[in-house]
């Protein structure tokens, strides 16, 4: 069975706004990597066409700067599952809508991809955290304040333990974060 690792930048406030945040080589290098690391890619519907909007016409563009693109050739090939209750339609290259019971269909995803499946979309993130399905986190802090906008994890039932696995600190400041949930 594949872990469930969630992935995303926020502030140092905790804030959730993508504008906000330091989109270097060096990040997206490390986003790519992450992603070359497992199996799938998980969004919900909002993060999903996000995503579509922006990344396919990056992967095809040759004028774009080296690490966009590559991450945006490695997304664009990547198999893509998105929970949507709304849109059943997805054109971009390698998309699945994901069916059933949110929780099973989760657990089976898990289950089948040994690899491990990379969840980018906070909203989605806390449903499944809530349900403990979420194993690792992968979190970039940037050295910003925000003051605005959603932030991680928002109305969770209880607090959760995690493990700092390990750090690493990016040229610009950003810092990134690997925690697992503690046994127990």
């Amino acid at each position: 069975m594949g872990l469930l690792t969630f992935g995303l930048n926020v502030t140092l406030d905790g804030c959730i706004d993508h504008t906000q945040g330091i989109a270097d080589d060096e990040l997206h290098d490390y986003w790519r990597e992450r992603m070359e690391q497992s199996g799938a890619m998980l969004f919900g519907r909002n993060t999903y066409e996000l995503m579509e909007g922006a990344w396919p016409a990056v992967a095809r563009d040759e004028n774009a700067p080296r690490a966009m693109r590559e991450w945006a050739q490695k997304l664009e090939a990547k198999v893509k599952y998105v929970v949507s209750n709304s849109r059943s339609d997805f054109p971009w290259q390698n998309t699945v809508r994901v069916e059933g019971e949110l929780r099973e269909a989760i657990s089976a995803l898990k289950a089948k991809t040994e690899q491990g499946v990379l969840v980018g979309a906070p909203k989605l993130a806390a449903s499944l955290e809530e349900w403990g399905l979420i194993d690792e986190y992968r979190i970039v802090v940037h050295p910003i304040i925000s003051g605005h906008g959603p932030t991680l994890f928002q109305g969770l039932s209880s607090p959760r333990q995690l493990e700092l696995l390990s750090t690493q600190r990016f040229k610009s400041g950003a810092q990134a974060l690997h925690f697992r949930r503690k046994a127990g």
